[in-house]
């Protein structure tokens, strides 16, 4: 497994920053790829992704820890993906969003299609840096 860690800091709350987190039908409008999300019981996000050219369905289970302002996901269906969103207070109006990402290489390759070795990895980094880019655009317009 490999693991990719990247930060942005946000010019909102955390509590605004947890809340838009938890929106996943907005998941479309930052996360590269995701043409519709929708949240199923509570717990389980249901995602159509355009991945590699391909349209495909995911499924992924939600463990939310509020105290602790961390939300952990595991796909559940589609390639083997887990991931933390962790929210970190700088002061009263400024939050640090921290997302870890674990997947295997070859599943990655295999389901979004792509390069191989160091240049996915480095599109990857790319991709998710970029989402967080777009997560920090989308909160602070709606503040």
């Amino acid at each position: 497994m490999s693991t990719l860690e990247e930060q942005i800091d946000v010019d909102v709350p955390i509590a605004l920053a947890w809340e838009r987190l938890h929106q996943v039908e907005t998941y479309p409008r930052f996360v590269e790829g995701v043409r519709e999300a929708r949240l199923e019981d509570g717990h389980r996000a249901h995602l159509d992704v355009d991945a590699g050219g391909r349209a495909q369905e995911f499924e992924a289970e939600i463990t939310d820890r509020g105290k602790e302002h961390r939300m952990e996901w595991q796909t559940t269906s589609g390639p083997e993906l887990t991931g933390t969103f962790s929210l970190l207070p700088l002061d009263q109006e400024h939050t640090r969003v921290q997302a870890r990402i674990e997947y295997d290489p070859g599943t990655v390759k295999e389901a979004f299609g792509g390069p191989k070795g160091f240049a996915q990895a480095t599109a990857i980094e790319r991709r998710v840096r970029d989402d967080l880019e777009h997560f920090k655009e989308l909160v602070e317009q709606k503040r």
